[in-house]
């Protein structure tokens, strides 16, 4: 076995909330870094460390606002400038994944458009979760390792010992996941199909499948507004379900979605800390991606595979 470089894990600004727990998790503390920010909100992030010859790992989620992505990009080019090894971008949320093509004339294929950013910029490797569409990866010349939520979510779903569990999917986009699920906890699963007047508003849903009695589990891989999951479980509930609860890893919760998610009929929704929670709501569970990723970087920093890390694996 040859000699290992020294592993050093840095947080941007938004992400350190969940960066101290990978780290953790990991056996490091956080490297010194500093953001600074000009008058006019103008970004300038160091390192305060030497990093020369390092395997770097950088950890910043790209939510809203576009500063966060940016502020990523500045890191990477800071590390490159400085003599890194390897730069390994975590990115636990996929900030534009939504933009994966073109659903009509003459709009951005966002998705592309960030992918180019970051190997425009030296990332070496990339590490997130549950991307909107799995097709993102290949928009990156580079290795993308996308870990999935299933290896968190599958295991606290059956400690909760449902005794007519069905997984269902909340528009037809997402029934590939929801397959995942239905397959690792072996039950069936049903489709609900939706139909958009415009983004972020529905016009008409309905129920594929029979809910009679059934203990129903949705899920997404990111909450918006919670519109969709709200309508979806209200007429899950209609048809004759005995409960309806939802996961969804992403929980970006902009506009009315704590009161929409607290007044809907939902036991519970199940979230991860990809994005943190701006305010607590006590139908939301937060189950926490820091260990996965943790050991998803020591797998890459020790040439492992990182196969036994999905649960189809285990």
């Amino acid at each position: 076995m040859g000699s290992f470089n020294t592993v050093k894990i840095f947080s941007g600004s938004q992400s350190e909330y969940l960066a101290k727990d990978i780290a953790r998790y990991y056996g490091k503390e956080l490297g010194g870094y500093t953001l600074r920010k000009f008058s006019d909100g103008e970004l300038s992030p160091s390192f305060e460390e030497s990093i020369r010859g390092c395997d770097v790992f950088l950890i910043q989620s790209t939510f809203p606002p576009a500063d966060n992505l940016l502020e990523l990009l500045l890191m990477v080019d800071a590390a490159r400038r400085a003599s890194s090894h390897y730069v390994t971008v975590v990115l636990p949320y996929f900030g534009y994944a939504r933009q994966d093509r073109k659903d009509k004339p003459r709009v951005a294929i966002a998705a592309k458009v960030v992918a180019n950013l970051l190997t425009s910029v030296g990332v070496d490797r990339l590490i997130t979760i549950d991307l909107h569409a799995g097709q993102i990866q290949g928009f990156f010349d580079l290795p993308v390792d996308h870990l999935e939520g299933t290896s968190i979510f599958v295991p606290y779903i059956k400690s909760l010992n449902l005794k007519n569990l069905l997984i269902a999917s909340p528009d037809m986009g997402g029934a590939a996941r929801a397959r995942n699920f239905a397959k690792f906890l072996n039950v069936d699963m049903i489709l609900c199909d939706k139909h958009r007047k415009r983004a972020n508003e529905i016009a008409s849903m309905q129920v594929i499948g029979d809910v009679e009695g059934m203990d129903v589990v949705l899920v997404d891989d990111l909450i918006d507004t919670g519109g969709t999951l709200c309508k979806a479980a209200e007429i899950i509930m209609e048809k004759g379900a005995n409960s309806v609860r939802a996961i969804s890893t992403h929980a970006i919760m902009s506009g009315n979605a704590h009161e929409n998610i607290a007044n809907s009929v939902l036991e519970e929704l199940i979230i991860t800390d990809t994005i943190p929670l701006k305010q607590h709501n006590p139908k939301i569970r937060v189950l926490s991606v820091a260990e996965l990723f943790a050991k998803a970087i020591g797998r890459i920093r020790d040439h492992e595979s990182i196969s036994s890390l999905f649960i189809n694996y285990q």
